[in-house]
């Protein structure tokens, strides 16, 4: 792939991951509004890396956490940091074991552009629905429940299809057990680091394996633009989020949404 195309798609990964809007879709239509060969999903893993470096980064204090509330519970001394492990691994498995079971299906039935259309619509009224009167949630992190974890872990399930949003289905969730916007934006950010390195870690076999020299120097490129535009795009929308609504998001969805249907039929 040529330094531009890898620059599109890096930079359209790393603001949509963290975004309510679906990255896992803008991938799959950039190559085809551009008239691009599909980049395939090595390179679609490979800026999913590169965003996962950006949230470590972002959340470096909550990163911290994580690994001292993992060492208190092998020592079995758990406290609120140890809990939140607890969920956060409770929310990754419903995924992983969705991941795996349709692992065939992500890369080939479910990159259609029709289905990419309707979920776009439908999610984007779904969060629309959870949004309205958040402004009164005020739930935390601290106070989250094993049911809250696995009830998000389990719409979580719903991003394998392109066009749902990770981001956006976990933070709708959030929503609807009345979590605060920015609580609910942060722990979806943080699930994305159990569930990106999974899928990042596969993938890395898979290119080292192969021996392709040249896509693995495109995924490296691709991981490192991702980077820089995540962080970016992490940090906005959590400057945003304190004061103001996900409405935006939701009328871009249903912009987006309306104009694939039209494209398509």
């Amino acid at each position: 792939m040529d330094l531009l195309n890898l620059l599109v798609l890096a930079v359209v990964q790393g603001i949509t991951e963290f975004l309510p809007i679906s990255s896992s879709a803008h991938l799959i239509l950039v190559p085809v509004l551009f008239g691009w060969p599909d980049q395939g999903l090595a390179i679609d893993i490979a800026v999913h890396v590169g965003t996962l470096a950006a949230v470590l980064v972002y959340f470096h204090r909550d990163v911290l956490d994580l690994v001292a509330g993992l060492w208190l519970a092998i020592r079995r001394r758990p406290d609120h940091r140890s809990r939140l492990v607890l969920h956060l691994a409770v929310a990754t498995l419903p995924i992983v074991v969705a991941g795996l079971l349709a692992k065939d299906l992500v890369g080939t039935t479910f990159r259609s552009g029709l289905l990419i259309a309707v979920t776009t619509i439908v999610f984007g009224i779904v969060l629309w629905l959870a949004d309205r009167g958040a402004e009164h949630h005020d739930r935390s992190l601290a106070q989250m429940t094993l049911r809250d974890a696995i009830v998000i872990g389990l719409a979580q399930v719903l991003a394998i299809l392109p066009g749902t949003s990770r981001s956006g289905i976990t933070m709708t969730a959030g929503l609807f057990l009345r979590f605060s916007r920015t609580e609910s934006a942060r722990f979806s950010m943080l699930l994305a680091i159990p569930t990106i390195a999974a899928a990042g870690l596969l993938a890395t076999l898979d290119l080292l394996q192969s021996g392709d020299a040249t896509l693995q120097a495109d995924a490296l490129w691709a991981a490192l633009l991702a980077f820089v535009a995540a962080l970016c795009a992490i940090w906005g929308l959590m400057r945003w989020l304190q004061t103001s609504s996900f409405t935006p998001f939701v009328i871009y969805r249903l912009v987006l949404g309306a104009f694939l249907l039209f494209w398509l039929l």
